[in-house]
């Protein structure tokens, strides 16, 4: 692609790409076909790769080359699902594809025009009618603007995000707004920073614009490390330009010429399309200098992370950047006036600048007329764990833990019972049944003794342990702490071998005073976000669950059978019918009996591992 320098070079790439496009976005019948084909990291790891081989074999085979594109998307969201493909004018949605379905595909829907009905995701047909995609109970109560272009275009040319309005935003920026007006429209728009601690976006630019300096940088926290949580590399492998944008825009804004995105080298889609479209940007000249011929220049590098979870806390980022060891530094001074090599920098996370194009080109109110009074536009969250439709779901700011558990995640499996809801991984807290209906925003989730995180959200069914759901927790703070504070060193493990004890059955009451104590002080005194955070999952769960915990130190019993230290397998003889199937599938022994007679098990060799009881077809054997 050559040079872009003015607005009518680029709104002539965008309606020629648009033709393309708009197949997908309006549904559009040019008379070819698009197949859409995940190739983000979930459907990726399911084999749509493999798919996208054979749709290639087969639409070779049957003469459709002129009449099909393949397009390699990022995730579509509904991740449960996957491998997913789509088929475009109609939007049919297969689900679940294998191999062996592409030559049938092929030969009925993409050559005769008959979609393959059992291959289509369940909630799209009914009877002959086969629905729109939106019109199902997971996408209906969505509203994307993150995710806008994700599982939409192809994140490997930038001529499908110029389609969508890429670059405009930049364009508009550099040619007809100050530095003051990009801050205060993101001031305007409410816009807070989606990383987890939702500080205002415009007034941390407005610090950085305001420290003097030759020399300033634009970051981007890439380095996603909260267990379950995939909200950011989701968008880097679907929409990577829509970072890169926002990140030359944010430059422009502070006055920097220079870049880094740092992302976790255990990204590697994300790390690939990143520099595919780095490259595509430089040639295209939306990075670079003078662009669009305005004397602006703007350089953008990718640095890669080892998988510290530290190194999210945004100084311990930019000392990884510098090359040095990922610690934290002490603030202040903030990043804003001494940050990335002891210059003004900004942080931002992914997601918050997946919405910085979107708000300069449709305006702050729109986005400010989305979410709540003091939480604006809309959230992302990986839904993940006892949940039938585990996924990427992006919903407005105040909309309820129950609509996006019960509605679009479609409830939890088996018949189970909701509970709890653990948000902002390892920082965050768990949410009890009684706060199913509060308003999901920042200061609701922090008020009932959780916060908002990067947007990981965990559902646990009556089958969890909450005592030991915080002891997971811990456990991955202790082994992600860098150690250079004595409060997060050496106070996590102390809270992590109180609630070892309690799991055990050792620990006494006076423990749980103990814990709670030590709770308070590492949130009141360790250096950075990763300590002062870590008590979280503890905290909440004694706040919501201290029954559970009472029951593990006074009973000596884990009342959801979880820790393997309490539990007791049994026969009941009545329900036992002497098959010795128990016996047989048993490790190491500990069952023994005659056949026909009700059996036995030695507790003393017992190992605890339920194999007997999964084996059992007469429900005789029981864990207590």
């Amino acid at each position: 692609m050559n040079v872009i320098k003015t607005i009518d070079e680029l709104n002539a790439i965008k309606a020629a790409a648009a033709e393309v496009v708009n197949v997908r976005v309006e549904g559009k019948d040019s008379g070819v076909k698009d197949v859409l084909v995940c190739g983000g990291t979930g459907c990726t790891s399911s084999g749509s790769m493999n798919i996208i081989k054979k749709l290639e074999e087969e639409i070779e085979r049957n003469g459709l080359k002129d009449k099909v594109n393949i397009i390699k998307t990022g995730c579509f969201g509904l991740c449960a699902l996957g491998p997913i493909m789509i088929v475009y004018p109609e939007g049919t949605f297969y689900s679940k594809m294998e191999v062996d379905h592409i030559p049938e595909i092929v030969e009925s829907h993409l050559k005769d025009g008959v979609p393959v009905k059992k291959y289509l995701y369940a909630e799209t047909v009914e009877g002959d009618t086969i629905k729109s995609l939106n019109d199902t109970a997971f996408y209906a109560k969505q509203h994307r603007v993150a995710l806008r272009n994700c599982g939409l275009i192809s994140p490997e040319h930038i001529e499908e995000y110029i389609a969508r309005d890429g670059y405009q935003a930049l364009h508009k920026v550099l040619t007809s707004m100050s530095q003051d007006d990009v801050i205060n429209c993101l001031l305007a728009s409410g816009l807070r920073g989606r990383g987890g601690a939702g500080f205002p976006t415009g007034r941390k630019w407005q610090f950085a614009k305001a420290s003097q300096n030759e020399q300033k940088y634009v970051c981007c926290n890439a380095d996603e490390g909260d267990p379950g949580a995939f909200m950011d590399r989701s968008v880097l492998e679907g929409d990577p330009h829509s970072v890169i944008e926002a990140m030359a825009i944010a430059g422009y804004a502070i006055g920097a010429n220079q870049g880094y995105i740092y992302v976790r080298a255990e990204y590697p889609i994300a790390v690939e399309r990143l520099e595919i479209a780095i490259k595509q940007a430089e040639e295209a000249g939306m990075l670079g200098d003078n662009i669009f011929g305005t004397g602006f220049k703007f350089h953008l590098g990718l640095r890669l992370g080892a998988g510290a979870f530290v190194c999210g806390e945004e100084t311990a980022l930019m000392t990884s950047i510098e090359g040095n060891r990922g610690e934290p530094r002490c603030r202040p001074p903030f990043p804003a006036v001494k940050g990335l090599f002891g210059k003004p920098t900004i942080l931002n996370n992914v997601e918050t600048y997946a919405n910085v194009a979107q708000i300069i080109l449709k305006g702050p109110e729109w986005f400010a007329a989305m979410g709540t009074e003091k939480s604006k536009g809309t959230k992302v969250f990986a839904l993940g764990g006892k949940i039938h439709n585990t996924g990427l779901v992006e919903v407005p700011m105040g909309t309820t833990l129950r609509t996006v558990i019960e509605e679009i995640g479609g409830g939890i499996p088996n018949g189970k019972k909701f509970k709890a809801a653990q948000t902002g991984g390892p920082s965050g807290g768990c949410i009890p049944p009684q706060h199913l209906d509060i308003p999901i925003d920042y200061d609701n989730l922090i008020a009932i003794g959780s916060m908002m995180g990067s947007g990981g959200l965990i559902v646990m069914d009556e089958d969890n342990c909450m005592v030991d759901i915080a002891k997971f927790f811990l456990e991955f703070t202790v082994d992600e702490s860098c150690g250079k504070c004595t409060p997060c060193r050496i106070g996590t493990k102390r809270m992590y071998e109180i609630l070892t004890k309690i799991t055990e059955g050792k620990a006494t009451m006076e423990d749980l005073d103990k814990l709670e104590k030590l709770c308070y002080y590492i949130k009141d005194n360790a250096l950075c976000g990763l300590g002062q955070t870590a008590p979280n999952p503890v905290l909440s769960t004694l706040r919501y669950f201290k029954d559970e915990y009472i029951a593990h130190v006074k009973d000596k019993k884990c009342p959801a059978g979880v820790c393997k230290s309490l539990l007791a397998y049994k026969i009941d003889p009545d329900k036992c019918k002497g098959c010795s199937l128990c016996a047989k599938k048993c490790p190491v022994g500990a069952i023994s009996g005659e056949l026909r007679n009700p059996f036995t098990i030695d507790t003393n060799k017992c190992i605890k591992c339920g194999v007997c009881a999964s084996n059992c077809k007469f429900g005789a054997i029981s864990k207590s």
